[in-house]
């Protein structure tokens, strides 16, 4: 008989629940311990054990897989909400048999887990992301410090995360404190120097303690400079090595730049024919609207809950597609910001965007433009006839001759 196992995870101990249709063997008890994980494995081996299901508990789960990956294990991650039990006694050594046994009937569906390659890109990919929160923080800090002694570079500078804004921040570091000076550090932005608007804005009361803050957070907005260049480094060495094409063919989309596509490979492994279609990967990235119907009235259509981390680099991507001319992004943002909030507008522009990147990857090809017109002769004389019949009606409402 098929022998699998069910394991419920904690963070100092895991229970190991063995099932072959008809019967459990012994629950044992393990530590979460390297040498205790090991001799778990060697034990399932022994019992001649090929399939194993564990829950996605924390962070808890991913050393057992790891371990038990490496010795050749058919592994099945599920989320905790999609195996509950019904309603009564509950124990960790019924858990685990629960888990076992909707595994042995084939009830369990497994969440995505990437493989060791892409596990390593998406280390550096999401490191780089919170060290740029970590930037803005520290640049947010830096204008705090200069408000406070009066100066208020961020009211004239277009950002603050330019290059004057720092040029400025290290000559006050350094001691120079004369508006001119400072005034003449700044890139551009010749109307505020010529209206002298930005030499009252440079002049403040900088005093030595304000100079430390400043030096501090420098130091820190630095370091987390080369932070953010080591990752995209190593995110550029796994890409070169093993994604080099799949790469490219994502950049050949609007809006996707070089970091965006090593982020999108690293949150989505590449490989789409882990999602059976483009809706599923929508689904998966929390870009499908919700359809909470009852009685044939919609209470939410609100984005269901996915891979955050792909959603971010998306909405960073839409912006940036909307803004290309000629593209039919654009067109469909300004057609669709016409009637609903911007924010929601952009919403629908990632989940276009990834409609087209699942069929990038999934049939390696560049994106065509000509395959999605900005304006689909179709749809452009249906919009002409609806105008027509509209103008018609508020001619005849008004007695005008058409």
């Amino acid at each position: 008989m098929k022998k699998v196992c069910g394991l419920d995870v904690h963070k100092d101990s895991i229970f190991c629940a063995i099932y072959n249709g008809e019967n459990y063997s012994q629950v044992k008890e393990f530590s979460t311990m390297t040498p205790n994980i090991y001799s778990m494995g060697e034990y399932l081996q022994s019992e001649d054990v090929e399939d194993v299901a564990l829950e996605s508990t924390g962070i808890y789960w991913i050393a057992v897989w790891d371990l038990l990956y490496e010795m050749g294990f058919n592994l099945t991650l599920v989320n905790p909400y999609f195996i509950k039990q019904m309603p009564g006694r509950k124990s960790d050594v019924k858990d685990a048999q629960w888990i076992a046994t909707l595994l042995h009937k084939g009830m369990m569906r497994g969440s995505f887990v990437p493989p060791p390659v892409i596990q390593e890109l998406r280390v550096y990919s999401r490191k780089q992301g919170k060290l740029k929160q970590q930037v803005t923080r520290v640049l947010t800090v830096m204008d705090g410090i200069l408000v406070k002694s009066g100066i208020r570079a961020s009211s004239c500078l277009s950002s603050i995360t330019t290059k004057s804004f720092q040029c400025i921040v290290e000559a006050l570091i350094a001691g120079w404190s004369d508006p001119g000076y400072l005034v003449s550090l700044v890139y551009g932005n010749r109307k505020n120097k010529q209206s002298g608007k930005l030499k009252e804005a440079l002049t403040g009361n900088l005093k030595a303690h304000h100079r430390q803050e400043l030096s501090w957070a420098k130091q820190e907005y630095e370091m987390y400079q080369v932070q953010i260049s080591e990752c995209l480094s190593e995110m550029r060495r796994i890409c070169d090595e093993h994604f080099s094409v799949m790469v490219k063919l994502l950049q050949t989309i609007p809006g996707i730049s070089q970091v965006a596509a090593m982020t999108i490979i690293a949150e989505t492994g590449g490989d789409m024919s882990v999602f059976e279609s483009s809706d599923k990967i929508v689904g998966w990235a929390g870009l499908r609207p919700r359809n909470d119907e009852s009685a044939g009235k919609y209470k939410s259509t609100a984005t269901t809950k996915g891979n955050k981390y792909l959603r971010s680099i998306l909405v960073q991507a839409s912006w940036a597609a909307s803004r290309m001319k000629g593209s039919f992004f654009k067109d469909k943002f300004q057609r669709l910001a016409m009637r609903k909030p911007r924010k929601k507008a952009l919403i629908a522009i990632a989940r276009k965007l990834l409609v087209v990147i699942w069929n990038v990857l999934q049939y390696a090809k560049e994106y065509n433009p000509t395959l999605v017109p900005v304006q689909d002769p179709v749809k452009m004389k249906a919009r002409l006839a609806y105008h027509k019949k509209e103008y018609e009606k508020a001619a005849n409402l008004l007695n005008i001759t058409v």
